[in-house]
């Protein structure tokens, strides 16, 4: 287990009370195509007498329109990039055909402002996902550019009344209650923890309440879509089991391993409820817990609503016996082991530094190299062992595959250890996890918080 207080900065967040339950909608086009436009969106965040935030939207929405399809289904979307900057769309935990990745520099060209990108692929497996921008992500997510992409099992387990997502996001708002655009690429944050907002939201409200009815069951889904902040949670305070993480089913619901549960940035978390009375989320980083999400529990109801297991994803178990090992040493950072960095072929030194904004390394090479790390025959076995020779944490997240974390230092991991698309590593912890590359392409693995990747942890494999 690794100890929150390690991971996890204070954070006080001012908020007021906004109800409301989550309306997603998406735009179809005659041709089948969901139709998304990414473009600039005026909208207050905080309460109605604050100032409006200058927010990079899908559809004008935060979160953007949610997109539900069932396992197997084909999924379309055109992008139509309105900002005034390049953009796309990466597609975030699903093992995803490579070219519709969208990781600008490495799957794909970006979408250049005014011009539009077809994305066309089939979902593999059921879950909770989502979608982001991914080109300088560490500006655009931060600005609003995400939304939830739900994999419904062929039958539901859940019927949608009782089936809910939750996208949580901190904002780092100025005294006027407006975005704090300025702050955004500042090399403080580039340097230490990420990116931290100062104020939170469920589905783009302040601590919203949601309407559940005694003694039936219900679905929950987190998606975590901070730019950097680890949330800390206690579902069990109110009787929650855990279905799933990030996406994946367990065998069966189950009680949190500890408490408090971490998730990181773009983590999921599916948990099954079943009420009794009222209660709070609370995210319990600070000093005091915060409850940021309210749920109102009405009368028991005469029936209750059944739902179904949940089926396990096709997803092939690596052979560790035969499978071949790649080590990562992340170093770099405020405080964290430098050395000699390379970055586009070059040695940095002094003001290169600072220059550049390549503040961290994968064994040395800072952001995308031309040659991958390594290159691998499809259908093998890989381990990758991640040394984190840094003093902050790190959201460690694999494009186009799940593994299964098979040893974590100071932490004693079980035969059941769950799928996962991204890991969080703790400050001088190392982590190997194992999977199949069993999916041809080039794919990025980085630091999930965006800012840490923007300065360097970046990497990429190819399977051939």
């Amino acid at each position: 287990m690794i100890s929150r207080r390690s991971f996890l900065a204070t954070t006080a967040a001012a908020t007021t009370a906004i109800a409301g339950h989550p309306l997603f909608s998406v735009a179809h086009a005659d041709d089948g195509f969901l139709e998304i436009t990414a473009g600039p969106t005026s909208k207050k965040l905080y309460h109605e007498d604050a100032k409006a935030s200058d927010l990079w939207l899908y559809n004008g929405n935060t979160p953007g329109p949610e997109i539900r399809v069932t396992v197997g289904e084909r999924v379309k979307v055109r992008l139509t990039n309105n900002l005034e900057e390049p953009t796309s769309i990466h597609w975030h935990g699903i093992r995803i055909a490579n070219a519709m990745d969208g990781v600008s520099g490495l799957t794909q060209e970006p979408v250049q402002p005014g011009e539009t990108f077809e994305y066309d692929f089939v979902v593999p497996d059921a879950g909770t996902y989502w979608y982001h921008a991914h080109n300088k992500s560490w500006n655009q997510v931060a600005r609003g550019l995400y939304g939830p992409l739900i994999v419904d099992e062929a039958t539901p387990a859940f019927d949608p009344e009782h089936d809910l997502t939750l996208v949580i996001d901190d904002w780092r708002l100025q005294k006027d209650g407006s975005l704090d655009v300025a702050s955004l690429g500042h090399l403080m944050d580039w340097s230490h923890g990420g990116r931290f907002g100062n104020y939170l939201t469920v589905n783009g409200k302040s601590r919203p309440n949601f309407e559940l009815k005694e003694g039936q069951a219900y679905r929950l889904r987190l998606i975590n879509a901070a730019n950097a902040r680890i949330f800390s949670i206690a579902p069990e305070s109110f009787g929650a089991l855990v279905l799933a993480y990030d996406g994946q089913p367990l065998p069966t619901p189950e009680k949190p391993a500890y408490s408090p549960l971490l998730l990181s940035p773009a983590q999921r978390m599916d948990l099954l409820v079943t009420p009794e009375r009222d209660f709070a989320f609370e995210e319990l980083s600070g000093d005091t817990p915060y409850p940021f999400a309210f749920f109102k529990v009405q009368g028991r109801q005469d029936t209750k609503k059944a739902f179904l297991p949940l089926v396990p994803n096709p997803i092939p178990e690596p052979d560790l016996t035969n499978a071949r090992t790649y080590t990562i040493d992340m170093t770099g950072g405020a405080m964290g082991r430098m050395v000699e960095t390379v970055y586009n072929g070059k040695v940095l030194t002094g003001e290169d530094f600072p220059r550049t904004g390549q503040l961290w390394a994968f064994n040395g090479v800072a952001n995308l190299a031309e040659d991958p790390f390594f290159k691998i025959k499809r259908g093998e076995s890989v381990i990758l062992e991640v040394l984190n020779d840094t003093s902050f944490p790190h959201a460690m997240h694999v494009h186009g595959h799940h593994f299964r974390v098979i040893e974590r230092e100071g932490a004693t991991i079980d035969d059941g250890r769950p799928w996962r698309d991204t890991f969080a590593i703790g400050p001088s912890q190392s982590v190997r996890i194992a999977f199949v590359a069993d999916n041809p392409g080039k794919w990025l693995f980085h630091c999930h918080m965006l800012e840490h990747a923007a300065a360097g942890m970046n990497t990429w494999f190819e399977v051939v």
